[in-house]
């Protein structure tokens, strides 16, 4: 039993193949550097977990001591 040889068309095909393939390596590389780099950045990462925590809300301009005693914080003003 003898096998033929290839034909032209699947040497060009295999070549595109392979061409792919080293794309889309070269693709998965760039991911997976970026990932890497803001991994090991030593940036503090959160992800969104639909609670509020304070490390990630805004810091308060007025300083708690300076707001009145009888009035609750977030409470709205009346008179004004």
């Amino acid at each position: 039993m003898s096998f033929r040889a290839t034909h032209e068309l699947h040497n060009r095909r295999a070549g595109r193949n392979i061409g792919l393939a080293v794309v889309l390596i070269g693709f998965i590389g760039i991911i997976f550097g970026l990932t890497v780099a803001k991994v090991t950045g030593g940036n503090v990462m959160q992800g969104f977990d639909h609670a509020p925590r304070a490390s990630v809300l805004p810091q308060d301009p007025a300083p708690a001591a300076a707001q009145s005693p009888a009035q609750p914080q977030g409470a709205p003003v009346q008179g004004d």
